[in-house]
């Protein structure tokens, strides 16, 4: 991630400060640590790795954050099986989501045909369909490997 992750890092210190949003030390850290992963991760997991740096963040903390950073299109919520919602660095434009299940890796994907599917659940519902989301789960090629290996 390296030069990518930095540049990701700037923008993000940039939008929250146009935002009008302090800069604290352990906002920086949680900003920091979801601008170089690639996995997601729950809130408690951004701050067990924030604490060793900052051993007086608190939890609500990092949810605050979380909460600005959602509502700046920063991070997108990720919905994980048997697990707490966990986020990770939103695409840009519209993409959806392909989560490993075993070690939360996070890859981004797009052209879907989902128009014709939307369609029909509008003509058998009423609803008007305004929006979509869809993420997928599945074993990514580490994992796969890891799996062939043990």
């Amino acid at each position: 991630m390296g030069t990518t992750s930095k540049l990701l890092e700037a923008d993000w210190i940039s939008i929250l400060k146009s935002n009008g949003i302090k800069l604290t030390g352990p906002r920086y850290c949680v900003v920091e640590i979801l601008t170089h992963t690639d996995k997601a991760l729950t809130a408690l997991e951004i701050f067990t790795l924030a604490h060793n740096r900052y051993p007086s963040l608190g939890l609500v903390s990092v949810y605050r954050t979380l909460e600005k950073l959602e509502t700046l299109d920063l991070v997108q919520r990720v919905h994980q099986k048997d697990k707490c919602q966990a986020y990770i660095v939103a695409p840009i434009g519209h993409e959806h989501l392909l989560v490993c299940s075993e070690c939360g890796r996070v890859s981004f994907f797009s052209g879907d045909d989902l128009i014709p599917l939307m369609s029909k659940v509008e003509g058998k519902t009423g609803y008007i369909v305004q929006e979509h989301w869809l993420q997928l789960l599945g074993l990514c090629t580490e994992c796969q490997n890891q799996g062939d290996v043990g």
